[in-house]
């Protein structure tokens, strides 16, 4: 069995009181109750009609502030996400330094090859020794020397795919 509404039965018992509506005069012509009608069945009908229109209303405007609410930090979130994509973006329209060298083999299994550096990778900084201060392939041979049993900080771009690895 299906549940009725209460707004449904109130409806019902106005239309079982002659139509009765929300306007209609519970009175005579001479200013007597109407006798046709149950004036009392109307009048909480009536009663009970207004308020569920006045929660109605109480509800709408609670949820068209909650909408409003949501709006707003949909907004403020959308124009941080935008703040923060602007500055990423211009960090990666940042030129990037000259290469110093160009990776041209790799041996498999070396720490080269574990740290994922392939051949044609550009390197732009191997430890110390950067773009600036590169002279000779003797100064990557000091950095290896120096760094021999500890990891040596290599910043290289991988030109097939553009990406800049640390």
């Amino acid at each position: 069995m299906r549940a009725v509404p209460i707004h449904t039965l109130i409806i019902i018992l106005l239309v079982d009181q002659k139509n009765i509506g929300m306007e209609e005069t519970l009175v005579d012509r001479e200013g007597y109750p109407r006798a046709d009608i149950d004036i009392y069945q109307v009048r909480t009908a009536r009663h009970n009609i207004i308020c569920l229109q006045n929660d109605h209303k109480s509800i709408m405007k609670e949820i068209e502030e909650a909408l409003h609410n949501l709006h707003a930090r949909d907004k403020d979130k959308r124009q941080r996400d935008e703040a923060e994509a602007k500055v990423e973006a211009l960090q990666c329209n940042q030129t990037l330094p000259d290469a110093f060298a160009k990776v041209d083999a790799v041996t498999p299994g070396s720490p080269a090859s574990m740290c994922g550096l392939q051949v044609g990778d550009e390197i732009i900084a191997f430890g110390s020794v950067n773009t600036n201060n590169f002279q000779t392939l003797q100064n990557i041979a000091t950095v290896v020397q120096h760094s021999e049993g500890v990891s040596a900080h290599v910043k290289g771009l991988l030109l097939p795919q553009g990406k800049l690895i640390y």
